[in-house]
């Protein structure tokens, strides 16, 4: 069976709200950064067969299919056609497994995988709600208020988690600063190979090179952490110390099939192994991870032990610390190893290629196997991947 090769996985460093990248395009940004990925393996443009771009909310900047303007915009021949997909926060994971999937059943040899969010410029949501579309009618069916009930904020489905669970106060800010304190010493040690440096305006008409994440917080303190306020209920547990920032970013993957690689003498970084969706109730929502686990797992022919290095998107510390009650890894150091989203940033489409990168790079530094990302996702969906590292 033809195999599925991620010749490399980068990003660009993650921005917060309205933070050092608000200036940037999410369309030129992409763009930008496949061309310099395809640059950086010296891959011609030209046999690329496919752009497929993760983006959850498509309108204005992110609409009109942004893979597709994304590679007009870039420069890059008009004969590389491209689209754009939206599985909610698993967006560009799911752009990779495509990819994957395709080079495997032998349809094409060459892809780019990725995403891009900016959420400075493009509001959350505002692809189904807002006055802009008022006229539309509500981005929520009334069949699905009436079969389900309100649907409700993320925010409260991490509260009804966090309850569900028994997960207090005290064990989700300890997360939170876990993974603010793993992510300022993964930086500090420049350890995330994956993020290509970018040059983004300001609004003083300056223009900065940016390397590292903006949204990592240096001293995080439980002390501060147990002051802060619990917007989505009253007297909660969710707050913005442990739950993931809104951010702006890209990502993006090559993917080839290993024939067309050892033609082109690249040597890849990892194997595609597996892919497991799931879906779920969408008021509770985020409890994706929990069933696609064990669902990938199944569908690799491995076990937990087997994992050596585990990516969890970390929408809000209730969804992780749910996930680790019910499936107990046996290696919790090894779980976000370098931090999360609630340090470095979610920037939706984007991140499940933000991850696969850092789960790339982490391969690397432990010189480990196996890899598993997963992630929860807005309606209630699950995503799960496993990659098997190819040693150099």
């Amino acid at each position: 069976m033809r195999e599925a090769w991620i010749i490399d996985a980068v990003r660009t460093p993650v921005g917060k709200n309205h933070g050092v990248l608000k200036n940037l395009r999410p369309d030129d940004t992409f763009g930008w950064l496949v061309c310099r990925l395809l640059e950086e393996h010296g891959v011609e443009p030209e046999i690329v067969e496919d752009i497929i771009c993760g983006c959850v909310t498509q309108v204005g900047e992110q609409g009109l299919d942004i893979a597709r303007m994304s590679v007009l915009a870039a420069g890059l021949p008009v004969s590389i056609p491209g689209v754009s997909v939206n599985r909610h926060c698993g967006s560009s994971l799911q752009a990779v497994a495509f990819a994957c999937n395709t080079v495997i059943a032998g349809d094409m040899d060459v892809i780019v995988a990725g995403g891009t969010e900016f959420m400075s410029r493009i509001p959350m949501t505002s692809d189904g709600f807002g006055d802009h579309i008022a006229h539309l009618g509500i981005g929520i069916s009334p069949k699905i208020i009436e079969r389900f009930g309100m649907i409700v904020p993320q925010g409260i489905s991490a509260e009804l988690i966090a309850e569900k669970w028994g997960i207090e106060r005290a064990e989700l800010d300890e997360f939170g600063k876990r993974s603010n304190d793993l992510a300022v010493e993964a930086m500090d040690r420049g350890r995330f190979k994956e993020i290509t440096p970018i040059e983004a305006p300001q609004d003083d008409g300056s223009v900065i090179l940016v390397e590292d994440d903006e949204g990592p917080r240096r001293g995080a303190s439980l002390e501060k952490m147990a002051t802060l306020k619990t917007p989505f209920k009253e007297g909660g547990v969710i707050t913005a110390g442990n739950s993931s920032q809104i951010s702006d970013g890209s990502s993006a993957a090559l993917v080839m099939s290993s024939d067309r690689a050892g033609e082109l003498g690249l040597r890849p970084r990892a194997r595609y192994v597996a892919t497991a969706i799931t879906g779920e109730d969408p008021v509770l929502m985020l409890t994706g991870p929990i069933t696609a686990t064990p669902k990938v797992l199944k569908k690799a022919g491995l076990e937990m032990k087997d994992i050596d290095v585990i990516e969890i998107n970390e929408a809000f510390a209730s969804v992780v610390l749910a996930w680790k009650k019910e499936l107990n890894p046996p290696d919790w150091d090894r779980v976000n190893p370098w931090g999360g989203a609630i340090a470095n940033g979610h920037p939706l489409g984007a991140s499940g290629g933000k991850l696969l990168g850092t789960l790339l790079s982490e391969l690397d530094y432990y010189d480990a196997r196996y890899g598993l990302q997963t992630m929860c996702m807005g309606m209630g969906m699950g995503i799960a991947s496993i990659f098997e590292r190819i040693p150099g």
